[in-house]
């Protein structure tokens, strides 16, 4: 397929408009849509929140009588089956559009084809694949999970340019500048799930939550009522957590995942917020592939923010796809906290496959975000 000038254009706007969901839709993907009519835009819009209209109604109700004959650029399949909305692919032929561009087929092979059948069989016009790699990359959670079953997960690290993440007593507030940890609300407030282990929540007693004020300039586009709290997951495999944490005074949800049942007392602590897992114990540990198969059932993406031992344990497992680097200008000296936690490597070949995919300053600290190709 050969694409138009125009082609391009109107599918780039559309991932420009997906974009803007990308805080607000989950579970649901990012969606972006725009219908052009005579070389000239009639109507736009995208996802907001799951459960409300999605991208091509809004660009529908924009677009009105101009739709007729119009052709629909579209970041992923439209749907054809109704869940809480009516499907979008019928919304598009019941509006007579002549054309739809699809950038990337719907993911789940239970669905995947079907809104664009349904479309084909309407006798409407349908080429896909325009700009597929960069719609694909905004929910690459959601396609990760529709089809395998699983989120994706992004390991978030902070450490110092000789690779320690506190000094030797533990402290470690704070390595990184403020711009950083800004950025890594906005990174929070992208994932379904944020994740952790018990030693760092007894150590730093975290919220573990987003904090609207500290979004920086994003707070003024994200209303706080939009605003979609991560799941808080921490992982206790012995039931250590007391009642006294700051993160259960927080309402907003909460996962303790253990091997062995909390006391009655302290489960008649807990708020409503939290909710309880309990897995049979893998050496001692919460079994990470069983946890992470638990939450994607819901999640599309999980981000770790954890200790050494526990982001070690993703990466020596294979149950990463990203690692995302802080990386601050200074020293912690050589009797600091290792950054992670890794098998004694005997081979080059064994070290875990690192692709990096963007490197930039965020304030006085770099960002460096890598692939973790090791098990693609």
């Amino acid at each position: 397929m050969v694409w138009s000038k125009f082609d391009i254009e109107m599918m780039a706007k559309a991932i420009k408009l997906a974009r803007q969901g990308r805080y607000t839709t989950r579970p649901n993907p990012s969606v972006g849509c725009v219908i052009s009519l005579a070389g000239k835009v009639v109507g736009q819009g995208y996802h907001i929140a799951a459960g409300g209209p999605h991208a091509e109604v809004h660009a529908l109700r924009m677009a009105g009588e101009q739709a007729q004959g119009a052709t629909a650029y579209v970041t992923l399949e439209p749907c054809s089956h109704y869940g809480r909305t009516p499907p979008c692919a019928q919304a598009l032929i019941d509006a007579q559009v002549a054309r739809v561009v699809v950038a990337v087929t719907d993911p789940n092979p239970q669905v995947s084809g079907r809104g664009i059948k349904m479309l084909q069989q309407a006798g409407i016009e349908v080429d896909i694949d325009l700009l597929r790699d960069e719609a694909a990359a905004l929910n690459q959670g959601f396609m990760k999970r529709m089809a395998t079953g699983l989120p994706w997960v992004s390991i978030k690290l902070a450490a110092s340019l000789d690779g320690k993440t506190a000094l030797s007593n533990g402290t470690s507030k704070w390595i990184t500048g403020a711009n950083a940890r800004r950025d890594v609300q906005r990174m929070r407030a992208r994932h379904c799930a944020v994740l952790t282990g018990i030693d760092s929540v007894l150590q730093d007693d975290p919220s573990m939550n987003v904090r609207h004020q500290e979004l920086g300039s994003l707070a003024d586009s994200l209303p706080v009522e939009l605003l979609k709290q991560p799941l808080r997951v921490v992982l206790d495999s012995q039931a250590r957590l007391g009642s006294q944490a700051t993160l259960l005074a927080i309402p907003s949800p909460i996962l303790l995942v253990s091997c062995r049942p909390y006391s009655p007392s302290i489960q008649a602590s807990w708020p409503p917020h939290v909710s309880h897992l309990q897995l049979d114990a893998q050496e001692g540990r919460v079994p990470l592939a069983a946890l992470l198969a638990h939450l994607g059932q819901t999640c599309n993406s999980v981000m770790v923010e954890a200790g050494a031992t526990l982001a070690g344990a993703f990466m020596a497992q294979q149950l990463a796809d990203e690692l995302v680097l802080y990386q601050a200008p200074k020293l912690l000296g050589g009797h600091g906290r290792n950054l992670l936690l890794l098998p004694d490597y005997t081979q080059m070949a064994q070290l875990p496959k690192l692709v990096l995919t963007d490197e930039r300053k965020v304030g006085v600290d770099t960002r460096f975000t890598f692939n973790l190709s090791a098990h693609s």
